[in-house]
């Protein structure tokens, strides 16, 4: 699943620093930000809250920025939040172009159920892929549906979209299909009480004969 470039945002030249100001632009539902990258001066920013709140819920969310009549295409690299409150305190953007491979890490979902009286182990959550800036995918569908125990799905594996290359090690385990350690203990168990019901019936089967 390829995410395009989102809806335009418009974004405020912002010349006032300092968490208070910051506090008072949160208050007016704007969201400070700073736009860097490509040997360009960082711009402070202030962004339409709730817009943008929308918008950078997709991993690697790619806003197309009005600043000032000039249009910026920017990657969303990291979101700082209120570890209390969960409110954005603040975006870093980076300057991206058109046609241009960046690299970043793509969610990893797994969908379908691995065979009966299995389990998929996720071993990692996301993958490090090189793309277009503005063909990014909104994450990776792994399809785990009927897999057998034992079974190991690498990053070599994965469905990547036309024009993705994978960035980290091919051999990268992803997701691992096992039975559970209480399934094969419990079975165990059962296995040890059936030969105990075995012996117990072949010494009842000798007494009977002795009797005889």
């Amino acid at each position: 699943m390829v995410t395009e470039i989102d809806t335009k945002v418009h974004a405020e030249v912002r010349e006032n620093f300092g968490k208070g100001f910051a506090r008072r632009l949160r208050a007016a539902g704007k969201i400070p930000a700073v736009i860097y990258g490509h040997g360009t001066t960082p711009v402070h920013v202030a962004l339409p809250g709730h817009q943008v709140a929308l918008l950078i819920r997709r991993a690697n969310a790619v806003l197309e920025l009005d600043v000032n009549g000039t249009k910026q295409l920017t990657l969303v690299k990291d979101v700082q939040k209120d570890p209390v409150h969960q409110i954005i305190e603040h975006i870093d953007l980076l300057v991206v172009k058109k046609g241009e491979k960046i690299q970043v890490d793509v969610p990893i979902s797994i969908i379908g159920e691995s065979a009966p009286g299995t389990i998929a182990s996720q071993d990692a959550n996301t993958v490090l892929l090189e793309v277009e800036a503005t063909h990014i995918p909104e994450r990776i569908e792994l399809d785990v549906e009927g897999l057998e125990d034992g079974t190991h799905i690498t990053a070599a594996d994965l469905p990547l979209p036309k024009g993705a290359s994978l960035i980290v090690d091919p051999e990268t385990l992803i997701v691992a299909i096992s039975v559970p350690s209480s399934t094969l203990a419990a079975e165990g168990e059962i296995a040890e009480l059936d030969a105990a019901v075995a012996a117990a019936q072949s010494v009842e089967s000798e007494i009977e004969a002795d009797s005889e």
